[in-house]
């Protein structure tokens, strides 16, 4: 029978040559104590003491350490004792961004993101668990204009605090007459940078709460549509990107989710949106990004500017486009980026509009936490 511990390959190789172990106890310099407890298996065979038995037994230590390895694996397997917590722990701490979340006041009452208890019952209550080895990540729909993708851990909390930031927000019930009302009005904001600061109030007019919520990094999240019920619909926008080209599609976007009635069954988080409208965009996508893209410039408008003007395109020439459709420079500007893939090219017109918006929104991040719970 092949040894199956160091100590049976030292026996073994002991009764070979007819040595006691008081021998090898004296060709080692040892006690022979020591070579009984080694032939017991109640000491490990280090690696130096497998390089000295390979010089006087011939037994190669590569050989020896390896049983040595087998045979602690397997006595720690017999004394282990799994712990469910752990694998709660290993969830909650390696997926989820648990720093960045009690920074930004995510996880009210902890104040040491190392004191285990604390972020495990603040956890449980963000994601709104009764414990916290009864978190689970909801099911979703996250999209991204070319393919459906699973929502991250980052992704999903990022959707949790829209969540209970949008429950927090007062309007009246959402009908789809308001909601194809409130598109028109908006259209007429198109003109200048400035008109963006009323979105939030005619959008809550119409029913719909409005989040803007920062991305946590490397979520890559544009937007999102959900509802809390059948007749209050959200849309949350992260400003990932401050531009006024990217806040108009990605609003347009998730408004064109709202009149659908996408997102009801499970949240809709866009994620990585660019306006590309391809063959391989799934359906509910592929209606919004339309809508989106000629929501200020329409296509046919936008293929004969290009038409007439590529290669070169001046100054002069996209202010006039944009005076004609009563649009700001920097909308043009953002569908020349995307159809001529120019993207180092009319940066000057797109400008920032964050700091526009938010005073009369509803917003979390940058520095300022939302009024959850209070």
């Amino acid at each position: 029978m092949d040894p199956r511990t160091p100590g049976q390959m030292i026996s073994t190789l002991l009764k070979e040559r007819g040595w006691t172990k008081r021998t090898l106890a004296i060709v080692l310099g040892v006690d022979e104590a020591t070579i009984t407890r080694l032939v017991s298996d109640k000491r490990p065979v280090s690696a130096d003491l497998a390089l000295q038995l390979e010089e006087v037994l011939g037994v190669e230590a590569d050989r020896l350490l390896t049983l040595q390895k087998d045979y602690d694996l397997q006595l720690a397997k017999i004394a282990f004792r799994s712990d469910p917590a752990r694998a709660v722990r290993a969830q909650i701490f390696g997926t989820l961004p648990i720093v960045e979340m009690v920074k930004r006041g995510w996880l009210p009452g902890v104040e040491n993101p190392k004191d285990v208890p604390a972020v495990e019952a603040a956890v449980a209550k963000f994601f709104e668990a009764p414990t916290v080895g009864e978190v689970e990540f909801l099911p979703h729909a996250a999209r991204r204009t070319q393919t459906s993708v699973d929502a991250t851990p980052l992704q999903l909390a990022w959707l949790y605090r829209v969540k209970s930031v949008a429950a927090e927000m007062m309007v009246p019930p959402y009908s789809d007459a308001k909601g194809r009302a409130v598109v028109e009005r908006l259209r007429s904001l198109l003109s200048a940078a400035e008109e963006a600061r009323k979105v939030p109030r005619l959008l809550a007019e119409a029913g719909i709460r409005l989040v803007i919520v920062e991305a946590l990094p490397s979520s890559k999240i544009d937007g999102a549509c959900l509802w809390l019920n059948a007749t209050s619909p959200v849309i949350a926008l992260s400003f990932r990107f401050d531009r006024i080209d990217n806040f108009w599609f990605v609003l347009r976007h998730e408004l064109e989710h709202v009149l659908q009635h996408h997102g009801q069954v499970a949240p809709i988080v866009d994620v990585d949106l660019d306006g590309r409208i391809d063959a391989h965009v799934i359906e509910e996508e592929r209606i919004a990004n339309a809508a989106a893209a000629a929501f200020a410039v329409p296509p046919e408008k936008l293929s004969a500017f290009v038409a007439r003007k590529a290669p070169f395109f001046a100054e002069r020439d996209i202010l006039g486009f944009a005076s004609t459709l009563g649009v700001h420079p920097g909308l043009v500007a953002g569908q020349l980026q995307h159809r001529t893939q120019r993207y180092n090219h009319f940066r000057s017109h797109l400008v920032k509009i964050r700091s526009i918006v938010a005073p009369g929104a509803m917003v979390d991040g940058w520095g300022d936490v939302a009024p959850v719970g209070l």
